[in-house]
């Protein structure tokens, strides 16, 4: 697995540089701002990037904004972000169009190094990595239960938010992609996720299963 890093605090970038290192995972680059970022995994098109979401030189969404840019250039380059502060709002939008291969940790998960590493590589497979505390903070008045959901439908919201697509789904589950369709039709309408311009609903299902989980 190939790794960029882009974090402005030195000591910070060369931790997690070490700690990716020691676990296997080969950095190829480290850079402080986001401009560098782009620059970076244009030229080594890596596994995953992780990124801060406030970088140099305004340190309010420079991260955030080279995280959008890179998911529409790379939608094959995972994205881990990390901030300081738990923005579900935030989270959502760089999601939205491009779910699969995303992520969204506190910095503080960092120092739990295994989970950590564990996110990165979930990331780079295509999976999606959401904080905790995150969905507990941004999520709580969206939750629905999943309890009148069917078997079936449960499995399939399941594989998507493992950031699986449609047809991975039917592939996994033994399914036609038209049955799959139908049934994650079901699931939006059931959860009232009706579609809107701020958010993706498949996002937003996917969401609500992980603030469900134990």
């Amino acid at each position: 697995m190939r790794v960029v890093i882009a974090e402005d605090l030195v000591l910070l970038r060369d931790g997690i540089a070490r700690a990716l290192t020691a676990h296997g995972i080969d950095v190829v680059d480290c850079v402080g701002d986001a401009g560098a970022l782009v620059e970076a995994v244009t030229a080594l098109r890596p596994d995953a990037a992780i990124v801060d979401v406030r970088m140099p030189p305004s340190f309010i969404d420079e991260g955030a904004r080279a995280t959008i840019l890179l998911r529409e250039r790379f939608p094959d380059t995972g994205v881990l972000v990390l901030s300081h502060t738990v923005d579900p709002q935030l989270a959502l939008q760089l999601a939205a169009r491009h779910p699969r291969g995303f992520g969204y940790l506190l910095k503080d998960r960092v120092l739990d190094i295994a989970a950590f590493v564990d996110a990165v590589s979930a990331v780079a497979s295509g999976g999606t990595v959401i904080d905790e505390e995150v969905i507990e903070h941004g999520l709580a008045e969206r939750r629905t239960p999943l309890a009148q959901l069917t078997d079936r439908e449960r499995d399939a919201l399941r594989e998507l938010a493992r950031g699986r697509s449609n047809a991975a789904i039917a592939a996994t589950l033994f399914l036609s992609e038209r049955t799959v369709e139908a049934h994650l039709r079901s699931v939006f309408v059931k959860l009232d996720l009706t579609p809107d311009l701020d958010s993706n609903r498949r996002v937003r299902a996917a969401l609500a299963w992980l603030a469900e989980q134990p």
